[in-house]
């Protein structure tokens, strides 16, 4: 991680911008000198303890009883899981995802920092979501941020879902999360100031660099920004086929899942949306939102 420079700018601009940000990080402030992008990511992106109170509410509401186990498909650091084992003596936890840097950032943020008994209930392994083996037999499964957007053909998806529904617990249910609307389609940037607390703050940007509308194809980055002008670009990027819920929906019922649920998100009194999510057929023409879909037999 280091500061990005312009070509443009002279040598001298640049080695000041680099001791500007040196200083900056002497200070505490956040700068791209220092920063992780993980940490940025789970500040930016992630509300784990909302979306296990969604999927420990929706669970319990559909199949009656607690659920107790988890899986979460493309864990990267393994956030969610983690907040799982929290909630409950009686629950574990398997994340999986192939990339091994991700997970050991997970093992020494997250796992390490819990009890004993709380490590003992949770594994992050190293492996293929279409190979789920000993991590078989879920209550819950999760494929969120949009990760599984990375299987690209009718085909590919399909296959994940089967996947999916085949090595799940007799009553398991399977949440994931979906993105739609018009500006999906455009090639635009999103920008969001953080509060990353103790007086650090930093600007989270969503990049939207490329839509083929014929194939789907898009290409996202994520880039931040900090108070001492230096930047993280490309923290992440995202090759993905930008999939729509009417395609979502056929493909999970194509899989074999009896019941397909969307979850739509609710508004407050300004006509934003405030955090709560009913289950709907009927979903608004908004330019851009965020909705749970939710599939189980």
């Amino acid at each position: 991680m280091s500061t990005e420079t312009s070509p443009r700018k002279s040598g001298r601009k640049a080695n000041i911008e680099k001791k500007a940000a040196e200083k900056a990080a002497k200070s505490g402030a956040l700068t791209a000198l220092t920063a992780d992008r993980h940490e940025l990511y789970q500040l930016s992106v992630q509300n784990v303890e909302s979306e296990i109170d969604f999927v420990d509410e929706e669970f319990e509401s559909i199949r009656g009883r607690k659920a107790t186990s988890l899986r979460e498909d493309f864990c990267g650091t393994g956030n969610t899981s983690t907040e799982w084992i929290r909630r409950r003596d009686t629950n574990t936890a398997v994340g999986l995802d192939i990339d091994q840097p991700t997970l050991d950032w997970g093992y020494e943020h997250h796992i390490a920092k819990l009890t004993e008994d709380q490590k003992s209930r949770v594994r992050l392994l190293n492996r293929d979501v279409l190979e789920p083996g000993d991590a078989a037999g879920t209550d819950c499964v999760l494929a969120m941020n949009f990760s599984y957007w990375l299987f690209k053909t009718r085909d590919e998806l399909r296959n994940y879902f089967k996947t999916v529904r085949e090595s799940m617990s007799d009553d398991g249910v399977f949440f994931l999360d979906h993105y739609g609307g018009s500006e999906t389609m455009t090639e635009t940037e999103e920008t969001k100031t953080i509060d990353a607390g103790g007086g650090r703050s930093f600007t989270y940007i969503w990049e939207q660099a490329s839509y083929n509308p014929i194939t789907g194809d898009m290409r996202c980055h994520i880039h931040f920004k900090f108070p001492d002008k230096t930047r993280m670009n490309k923290a992440f990027t995202y090759e993905w086929r930008l999939w729509t819920m009417v395609e979502i929906r056929e493909l999970l019922s194509e899989a074999g899942f009896a019941n397909v649920l969307v979850y739509w998100e609710g508004e407050d009194e300004d006509g934003d949306g405030n955090g709560e999510y009913e289950a709907t057929l009927e979903g608004e023409a908004d330019p851009a939102f965020i909705s749970y879909i939710v599939a189980y037999d």
